[in-house]
């Protein structure tokens, strides 16, 4: 089973920056991609930013050119950073990893309970 925990949320200004991390453990093969999602009250969670094994990078429009999304392969570790931060980017954020807990399978896609980024002035 594959555990993800997340960290470094918070309240910030706007303007302001925060950096999320993301450390996945329990027992796997390996992980094929590892992602960022948010959900606002009343919304939809969405994508915000994804790394795949091969370092593919992908962005929600909205973040491109104010977050970054970078990892660690070797310790299965996902960092955000999140950069002139604004209110709309207000959300609980949620890390999701994709991968196979052994060579011939199962695949797995794992949640972890997520941290809340608060952008107010």
């Amino acid at each position: 089973q594959v555990q993800l925990v997340e960290s470094g949320g918070g309240l910030v200004q706007p303007g302001g920056s925060l950096r999320l991390s993301c450390v996945a453990s329990g027992t796997f093969f390996n992980i094929i991609g590892m992602g960022w999602y948010r959900q606002a009250p009343g919304k939809q969670r969405e994508l915000v930013a994804s790394v795949n094994r091969g370092g593919a990078i992908d962005y929600a429009e909205s973040v491109k050119g104010r977050f970054t999304i970078s990892r660690i392969t070797g310790k299965a570790t996902v960092y955000l950073q999140m950069d002139n931060l604004e209110p709309e980017d207000t959300a609980l954020y949620s890390c999701n990893a994709k991968g196979y807990e052994s060579l011939s399978g199962p695949h797995f896609d794992a949640w972890g309970r997520g941290t809340q980024v608060t952008v107010s002035s």
